[in-house]
């Protein structure tokens, strides 16, 4: 059912087959509908009152029950399993369950009877005159097809093959339109897997609201600037999460940030190799240690992070480190 009659808002309403046999199998249904109208840019579940569902209860055949009132799909889910308990304690009492509306009392966790349910003769159900049957036809139909946005399952798949990606940060990518679309536009094949790793180790976390998601000013090519940036060991992992808050709060150019903020890597391979001296020199015991155990140098390469306070080139450090 659509509706247009709505301050100007349109209202869809779908409904489903009896499909389900848990409470989980239909949150788990909600949210991948939720995520899916978020996808195809429909609708923006996250706004309050965007998307409500209501459910329908019934057990071994009997009458249905609606249950309204329903804030959250946390709260569908927990008064759907409530209303299975209590119509099995009737069933098993042999007491009859009646067809009704009952609300959702969220303070007391329980749900309410609201009013009986009419059969579906007492609608009195009749065509509305003024409203005609719509046919949409297979061209049509197969047109807009071609038309939709890559599904969700889709583009999961594409990020593990195609860019190696693994498969739980595919899977947290593809899901929110906002980031697969940032992905999308800021990745080459060389630096997708880094930047699929800045945004859903880094970025999530400092963008989770819509308020401040209108409010960034990182873009697409900040990101790709600083994937290769971390990938051409300009600036380290470590340094590259503050340049990604400065970038977040200013708009600045990568570049800018890295020098502004001192974050460069130290490359240069002869300074380096003093700082090494130094933490040879403090730690004899580690050294001697690593000899015989090479996980040990792990430690005097943290030892270099710490003294160059993360700016240290990781792998040339662990190099000249073995070749000491």
């Amino acid at each position: 059912m659509v509706d247009y009659n709505r301050a100007g808002t349109p209202l869809v309403e779908i409904v489903t087959e009896p499909d389900f046999e848990t409470p989980k199998e239909v949150r788990d249904f909600l949210n991948i509908l939720s995520d899916l109208l978020k996808n195809l840019g429909v609708a923006d579940p996250s706004l309050d009152g965007a998307m409500r569902a209501d459910a329908n209860v019934s057990i071994h055949g009997g009458n249905k029950v609606e249950i309204k009132n329903i804030g959250s799909f946390h709260d569908l889910e927990k008064a759907s399993h409530f209303e299975i308990t209590r119509q099995e304690s009737l069933h098993d009492r042999d007491i009859p369950i009646v067809q009704e509306t009952r609300h959702w009392d969220d303070k007391r966790k329980i749900t309410v009877s609201s009013r009986s349910k009419e059969e579906d003769l007492d609608y009195r159900y009749f065509l509305e005159g003024d409203i005609p049957w719509v046919k949409i036809n297979p061209e049509i139909r197969s047109e807009l097809k071609l038309q939709m946005p890559e599904s969700i399952s889709s583009k999961k798949q594409r990020y593990v093959t195609k860019y190696n990606i693994p498969v739980q940060v595919a899977d947290v990518l593809s899901l929110d339109k906002f980031y697969s679309d940032l992905f999308e536009e800021s990745h080459t094949e060389s630096n997708a897997k880094e930047v699929a790793n800045i945004i859903t180790t880094e970025l999530m976390g400092l963008v989770d609201t819509r308020e401040k998601r209108e409010t960034s000013k990182l873009t697409a090519i900040h990101l790709k600037e600083l994937a290769d940036a971390i990938q051409n060991g300009t600036v380290s992992r470590n340094s590259s999460k503050n340049a990604l808050h400065e970038i977040l709060k200013t708009g600045k150019n990568v570049s800018q940030v890295i020098s502004e903020l001192d974050l460069g890597n130290v490359s240069d391979e002869s300074e380096l190799a003093g700082i090494i001296q130094e933490i040879i020199d403090a730690e004899p015991q580690a050294v001697e240690q690593a000899k015989s155990n090479p996980q040990t140098i792990n430690y005097l390469v943290g030892k270099v992070m710490q003294k160059t306070k993360g700016k240290a080139d990781p792998t040339l450090t662990l190099n000249l480190l073995k070749n000491n």
